[in-house]
């Protein structure tokens, strides 16, 4: 098995040793952070907010100084203009790929660096304003666009061309070390370099956003990401994380959802690309809303409560239902091991720092999908199984076929050795799909069939997922 550790570059702990020198102003650590006097009046320098709501500048006793903080006042920003701070990142790096850690996903990348000038945002809303719509019942699609007001707001603090020159040296340090890989949480391109001196992976965000996945969505997908792509650089596919409603969750339908979970799985595990899974989706985990305020851990959604409920005008129980489906807590409960208290997770009597799912004692757990060959745990390993053992889908190219079909995604993955045709039904109806006339071995198929098929008239299943290799003519 290999390890990949999440890599915070952006900031500390306002309790790490580095900072609490740096507020005493300490060598070698007094410019390790953003200090800064403050403006003509004694408030914070600028306007800028943070993600979490408030000002980004938090004033500092000790110091007499503001800080700056991205995030949370609890966590302040590193100086990554200080050659210093630099160095010490780097041997961190070093620090864990010598212990054998195989690589790092890269936290919040583009909040390295801010616009120098410390230039007002001026933008006409605030942060307070765009979370207030956020608390309101809203949709994938909405959702996108408070985040892209969002980053209107943080313009000058986020993903700045400073950037690219660090994620450059990283690169370099990484390569000292065989084998290494690097992932960047971030849907921006950019950050493959090109194609060899920055990232190797970076996430195809834009394929999750939507509210029902469907044939068009991936394909259009799957176009625009290959065309924005430098040459020779490697996708990195995903319809989950810790931030979004989980996948069977968000592409549910209420009634074919294990179905659809299924096709999900197999989308991800046949496109090109890497494919990363969230933890739970292999077993179906879905969104778990909870039942009082008290539950809540997520720090963005404890405070969008405390604006909502001190803005608008709605009873105490309207407000945290919309806190329960907008907190991020919905999708990181504990994983869920076996039918037995706290989901096998913890002991009986251990109180979680979220509560577990309750849908683990229906079948949502490991140990009782392990035993079920029908379940879908298992069909998540034949997934990975044949992800594995067929070359083309391990590196092929891509290419879309029938993309005038109804409700089917179908696509070609095609090496130097071997062509395999996926097909993916995501219809509730049976759809029919011309493919070249001739027999084809199935490698697999979730309507049954046998190892060999006529093309000639092929009628897929509703909700089909079907792998097949054309036969060579003798």
């Amino acid at each position: 098995m290999k390890v990949v550790l999440d890599l915070v570059m952006n900031h500390s702990s306002e309790e790490h040793p580095w900072f609490q020198a740096s507020r005493r102003r300490e060598a070698p650590y007094s410019d390790w952070y953003m200090w800064h006097d403050g403006a003509a009046d004694g408030g914070p320098p600028n306007d800028w907010e943070s993600g979490f709501g408030g000002s980004a500048w938090t004033w500092d006793e000790l110091r007499g100084q503001y800080y700056y903080h991205y995030f949370l006042k609890e966590q302040p920003d590193l100086n990554w203009d200080n050659p210093e701070v630099r160095e010490a990142m780097w041997n961190v790096v070093r620090f864990w790929y010598e212990l054998g850690v195989d690589g790092f996903r890269l936290d919040a990348i583009g909040t390295l660096f801010e616009e120098p000038n410390l230039t007002n945002h001026g933008t006409p809303y605030s942060w307070t304003t765009l979370m207030l719509q956020m608390a309101a019942p809203h949709g994938p699609v909405e959702e996108d666009l408070i985040w892209r007001q969002v980053g209107e707001l943080n313009r000058f603090q986020h993903d700045l061309p400073a950037v690219h020159p660090i994620m450059k040296q990283l690169r370099i340090v990484n390569d000292e070390f065989a084998d290494r890989v690097l992932i960047g949480e971030s849907e921006d391109i950019a950050y493959y370099g090109n194609g060899s001196d920055e990232l190797h992976l970076v996430f195809n965000f834009d394929l999750m956003r939507t509210d029902r996945l469907n044939s068009e969505w991936v394909a259009a997908n799957q176009a625009a990401r290959r065309r924005a792509m430098p040459p020779g650089t490697w996708p990195c596919n995903t319809l989950g994380n810790h931030d979004k409603s989980r996948s069977f969750t968000q592409y549910g339908d209420g009634v074919n959802d294990g179905a659809l979970a299924r096709l999900s799985i197999a989308l991800l595990a046949t496109l090109r690309g890497t494919p990363v899974f969230y933890n739970g989706e292999e077993i179906g985990m879905s969104d778990y809303y909870l039942t009082d305020r008290g539950q809540l851990r997520d720090r963005w959604a404890i405070v969008i409560d405390e604006l909502a409920q001190r803005a608008l005008p709605l009873s105490d129980e309207a407000l945290f239902e919309r806190t329960r489906r907008l907190t991020r807590d919905r999708c990181r409960t504990p994983m869920q091991w076996q039918n037995a208290a706290n989901g096998g997770f913890s002991p009986a009597g251990v109180t979680t720092w979220l509560p577990v799912n309750p849908n683990y004692a229906e079948g949502v757990n490991v140990a009782e999908q392990r035993a079920d060959d029908a379940s879908l745990l298992h069909f998540f390993r034949d997934m990975l199984h044949l992800r594995r053992a067929l070359p083309a889908l391990i590196d092929g190219d891509y290419t879309l076929l029938h993309a005038e079909a109804d409700g089917v995604l179908c696509f070609a993955r095609h090496s130097a050795e071997q062509r395999i045709t996926v097909c993916l039904n995501f219809a509730e109806a049976e759809r029919r799909l011309c493919l070249p006339h001739g027999d084809y071995h199935v490698h697999f198929s979730t309507a049954q069939r046998g190892s060999t098929l006529d093309a000639n008239g092929l009628t897929l299943a509703p909700f089909e997922v079907m792998l097949l290799e054309a036969k060579a003519r003798e």
